[in-house]
Parts: C-alpha cells; sequence; structure tokens
C-alpha cells in the first residue's frame, strides 16, 4: 500500500502576483450545453400564456409580476425530478419573498439612495443563498433583476396592492413549477440518464489517453467530475422508484469509474455506445457488455451507496458558515451593486437599477472570470441595443408583436447564453426593454442609451469592486481543501489495507476521497483566478491529485475483484447445493 508522501515546500513569492486577464478566450463561443432547449421551451410556455391571458384581459400593466413568477421555470433542470420539484418551489418561495420585500420597501420609501441600498442587500443576499444552495443556472441574477425592478416599478409604492401582486407571482409560479415537472411524464429518468452519458463520455475521452500524453490529467479531473456528478444526481434521485430497481444507472457509472482507474484497459468506444443508448424514453435494457447480472453481483459492485443514501449531508446554511469562501463574494456583490446603483443616480440616469443588475451580473468565483463576465456583458448589451433599435417597428405595431416579440427574445436567450453570455446578451437586452414597454410605451432612443450608460457603469464600478475587495481568504481555503484530500487519501488507503473493514465503509471512504479531489481541483481553478496571491504550490497540488487518483485506481480495482470473487463463490455454492438437492 502506498504510504503518504512527504509534504512538498509551498515556495512563493514573497509578494503577491497579478495575473494577465484573459481577452479573446473570454469571448470565444463553446459547445452549446446539451438541454440548451430545455430551459428555452420552459421559460417560452411559461411566460407567454400568462402574458396572453393579460393581453386578453387588457392588463399588460401587470406583466412585470407575472414575469417574476414565469422565469422561475428557469431553473432546476439538471436535478432529477424528485429533487426538481423541491427545488422549484424553493425558487418560487425565495422569488415570492425577494418581490414581496421590495415591494414592501417601495411602499415605505420613495428615497432613491435607499432604495439603491435596499436592492443592493437583496441582491447580496439572493447571490449568498443561490450559490450556498448550489441551485445552478441561472443563478441569483433573475432574481436580482426582478426584484431591483420591482423596487423602482411605477405605482409599486402602493401598500393596498401587494397582495394582489404577490398572487400573481405565486400563481404565475405554481405554473412555471408545472412547466418545469411536466418532462416527468414522458422521461422520468431524464436527468439521471443525461448525467450518467456525461460520465460516461468524460471516461471515453479520458480512456483515449491511455492515461499518458498531453492534456490527460486535465481529461482525468474532468471525468472525476463527470462521475461525481452523476452519483450526486443518482443519489438526489432515490432509490424506490420502480424504474430504479434494475440499478442499471448505477452498475454504468461503475464501469466509468472503472475505466479512470484502469484508461488503458478500458473500451472507449463501448462507454461511448453506453452513452448512446441512454436518451430516450424507452425503459433502460441491460447494455451489452456489462458484467455478470448476478444479484450478489451487482450487491458487491454498489456496495456502499445506500448506506451513502442514509447518511445525514450538511445544510446548505452551513456554507456560510464564518471564514467560509462565500463571504467576499457576498461583500463584493453588496458594494459593487450599491456603488454602481449610486454612480448611475449620480450621473442623472432615470434607472439606475440596471446599473446594479448591470453590476450584480459580473461576480464570479474571482476576479478573472469577473473580468470575463464584465467584457461579455458590455459586448453582448452593445449588440442587444442593436437589436432592439431593429425590431422596434415591428413591437410599435400593437401589444400582441410586443408580448410576441418578448417571448421569442427570452427562448432565443436561454438557447444562446450556454454559447457564451455575450451571444445570449443579444437576446437578454432586448427582452429586458421590452418587459419595460408593457406598463407604458416609451420613447427608444432613451432606452437605448439609458442601457448603455447603466451597463458601462456597473461593469466599470462592478469590477473595480472585484479587484478592490481581495479575496484574501483563497489561500487558505486551498491549504484546507489540499489538507482534506490527504486526510481522505489516507483514510481510503487505510480501509483498503484492512481486511476486516466492512465494504459498505470502505466504499464510503473512497466517495469521500472522490469528493475531496473534486472540491481540491474547484479550489484549485478558483483560487487561480485571483489577483493578488501568492502563485499556487503547484508541485504539491500535482502530488496530491496524483496520489488520490492512485489510491482511487486501487480501491476501483479491489472492488472490482472483490465482487468477481464473492460473485464466484455465490455460483459455486449455488451449484453445490442444486447438485445435493439432485442426489
Amino acid at each position: 500500500m502506498r504510504t503518504a508522501p512527504p509534504r512538498l515546500p509551498t515556495a512563493a513569492p514573497a509578494t503577491p502576483r497579478v495575473r494577465p486577464l484573459p481577452l479573446r478566450r473570454a469571448l470565444r463561443p463553446v459547445q452549446p450545453s446539451d438541454i440548451w432547449f430545455k430551459p428555452a421551451t420552459s421559460v417560452l410556455i411559461a411566460q407567454l400564456v400568462p402574458n396572453l391571458i393579460l393581453l386578453a384581459l387588457g392588463r399588460l400593466d401587470l406583466a412585470a409580476f407575472t414575469m417574476a413568477g414565469s422565469l422561475c421555470a428557469l431553473f432546476a433542470h439538471n436535478l432529477p425530478y424528485i429533487a426538481r420539484a423541491r427545488a422549484l418551489a424553493w425558487v418560487v418561495a425565495g422569488m415570492t419573498a425577494g418581490v414581496a420585500s421590495a415591494l414592501g420597501a417601495a411602499a415605505l420609501t420613495s428615497s432613491v439612495p435607499v432604495l439603491i441600498a435596499v436592492a443592493a442587500a437583496l441582491a447580496a443576499a439572493q447571490k449568498a443563498v443561490c450559490d450556498a444552495t448550489a441551485i445552478g443556472p441561472p443563478g441569483p441574477l433573475i432574481m436580482t433583476f426582478i426584484t431591483s425592478a420591482t423596487l423602482f416599478l411605477p405605482g409599486s409604492g402602493s401598500a393596498a396592492q401587494i397582495p394582489g401582486h404577490l398572487a400573481l407571482v405565486l400563481a404565475t409560479g405554481a405554473f412555471a413549477w408545472l412547466v418545469g415537472m411536466a418532462p416527468i411524464l414522458l422521461y422520468p429518468q431524464g436527468p439521471e440518464r443525461r448525467a450518467t452519458g456525461r460520465a460516461l463520455r468524460a471516461a471515453a475521452a479520458y480512456a483515449d489517453t491511455r492515461g499518458a500524453g498531453p492534456g490527460h490529467e486535465r481529461l482525468r479531473s474532468a471525468a472525476t467530475g463527470a462521475v461525481h456528478a452523476a452519483w450526486q444526481s443518482l443519489l438526489a434521485a432515490g432509490a424506490d422508484r420502480p424504474e430504479r430497481r434494475d440499478r442499471q444507472l448505477e452498475l454504468l457509472v461503475v464501469r466509468a469509474e472503472v475505466a479512470l482507474a484502469a484508461p488503458a484497459a478500458a473500451d472507449a468506444d463501448l462507454l461511448r455506445v453506453w452513452a448512446a443508448a441512454l436518451p430516450g424514453r424507452r425503459p433502460l435494457s441491460r447494455p451489452a457488455g456489462l458484467p455478470s447480472a448476478d444479484p450478489t453481483f451487482i450487491e458487491n459492485e454498489l456496495a456502499g451507496i445506500e448506506a451513502e443514501r442514509a447518511a445525514p449531508r450538511p445544510h446548505w446554511w452551513h456554507r456560510l458558515a464564518p471564514g467560509s469562501a462565500a463571504h467576499p463574494l457576498v461583500l463584493r456583490t453588496f458594494l459593487g451593486c450599491a456603488l454602481a446603483g449610486y454612480a448611475s443616480y449620480a450621473a442623472g440616469v432615470g434607472r439606475p437599477y440596471w446599473a446594479v443588475i448591470a453590476a450584480a451580473s459580473l461576480f464570479q468565483a474571482n476576479v478573472t472570470l469577473t473580468w470575463n463576465r464584465a467584457l461579455q456583458r458590455s459586448l453582448g448589451t452593445l449588440g442587444g441595443v442593436l437589436v432592439l433599435a431593429a425590431v422596434t417597428p415591428l413591437t410599435r405595431v400593437g401589444a400582441l408583436p410586443l408580448v410576441l416579440c418578448t417571448a421569442a427574445f427570452g427562448f432565443g436567450a436561454e438557447a444562446l447564453i450556454t454559447r457564451n453570455y455575450w451571444i445570449g446578451n443579444l437576446c437578454v437586452t432586448p427582452m429586458a426593454l421590452l418587459i419595460t414597454q408593457f406598463a407604458h410605451r416609451q420613447p427608444a432612443g432613451q432606452l437605448i442609451s439609458d442601457r448603455i450608460v447603466d451597463t458601462v457603469l456597473g461593469a466599470a464600478v462592478g469590477f473595480a469592486t472585484a479587484v478592490a475587495v481581495t479575496n484574501r481568504r483563497a489561500g487558505r481555503h486551498l491549504e484546507r481543501a489540499l489538507d482534506a484530500a490527504e486526510t481522505a487519501r489516507v483514510r481510503c488507503e487505510r480501509a483498503l489495507a484492512d481486511d476486516g473493514t466492512d465494504p459498505a465503509a470502505r466504499e464510503r471512504a473512497r466517495r469521500t476521497l472522490v469528493t475531496a479531489l473534486v472540491d481540491l481541483r474547484v479550489t484549485a481553478d478558483t483560487t487561480a483566478g485571483e489577483w493578488w496571491q501568492p502563485a499556487l504550490p503547484e508541485e504539491r497540488l500535482l502530488d496530491a491529485e496524483r496520489s488520490g487518483h492512485m489510491t482511487l485506481a486501487v480501491a476501483v480495482r479491489q472492488r472490482a475483484a472483490a465482487s468477481a470473487r464473492r460473485a464466484a463463490d455465490a455460483t459455486g455454492g449455488r451449484y453445490s447445493a442444486t447438485k445435493e438437492a439432485c442426489g
């Protein structure tokens, strides 16, 4: 058994260094998400139906509140349906709470400086909760957009109208929940199948390298993350649904793990064949090439998974504890949004909440990613106002074209934003500006000029705030992640070396090591993108990842050997019993 490697020195320069900021890479389109059409279609339906009803009733002035509920349909598309139902319910509740807070503040005061401070506080709170709960795309930006706009919405200061407006948010939020859950009728295992397919394809890409050559470590980290995400999806899906009893998906993820442990011996083409067979609504048949379907073999292959399902999990609010990585991001969000709003107000722009939203959209895990988002936001907004200028004559024809164009831009935004944030903003910007036209028509020239000024101010002030509010804890978080990975590796090696260790405990130790390695890579990438940080301890980081993956390879091979041995023993036992029964 491999012994713990000596801790390598983490030599760092005496002074922090400034890392270069990318330009071309930030604007380069990427491969779209494999489910881009799901949030796009969901938001199209969720907003078009309520808006057409309002149009028929002659109350398009209420569309700002129906949009608040409709945009909840953008969330949780990667989650299994049992988890998605809970997540969407919490999103609707959070959106309603945000709108209620905004309406209450607007009813209490009309002071613009106070409302800007409230908008910044709500943006910071939404950032904290969305990051801590890992709700996923589109994150807190949608909620910040709605609550900030509500604070400055004409007529939102009437306390008597608050219950009716909140009822609209809840009603359309409930409809968005139904839209988000509707695919379960056709694809009850859709999210789990997609996550398993991603794990198989990532493992196949790593197997193509045979564990050597340029870029193989990057592919190994990506495959480890994809396998980890697949297990998380399967764990979130529960085990008591009838279509899950054969446990085919779990066995396929185990095969992906085996490929990671022995890439030179893996059949990458077979992994891709299994991945290609997963989409669709047909019941899963046993993929060709899987090991024996003997129940004993399956139980040994999946030892520890049920124990992990039953294990208690930490609550999301623990990620907001003092000293956590969330605090610098929350502080950046509050200060950046407040300063951007006050800069817009001082410049005399009539919609300071646009600057607040522009700043809120920037704050990512580190300064480099924030710089990327600032570039993308600015370029996308400039292109988006040109798109608005082109369609303005059509939207002036009547209310129906206005509603249809808004819905089309909402679909386009979600269809394009996974290619690159600036490409999606070509549709986000005109959609947001058209929403302001529902209550009353405004001059297109003024809207465009205000939007450009607020975006430039918000992006400049937001990025300056991200640079000024340094994340001094990034290096400490990386040290903790390194220590956690090394500790998890040592525990896993001890569990593997002890023949008396329970298989479930051995499997839990291995899965803990996987989680620690995934967290280590995420923390290292986050720290690498921060300014004014010491150089990364590259040697120690590389050694921790290599040692961890070597231990995982030993664990997977040991599990496969034990499974085969126990399956053979069970088969031999049944043969002996049959022989005795037959005399």
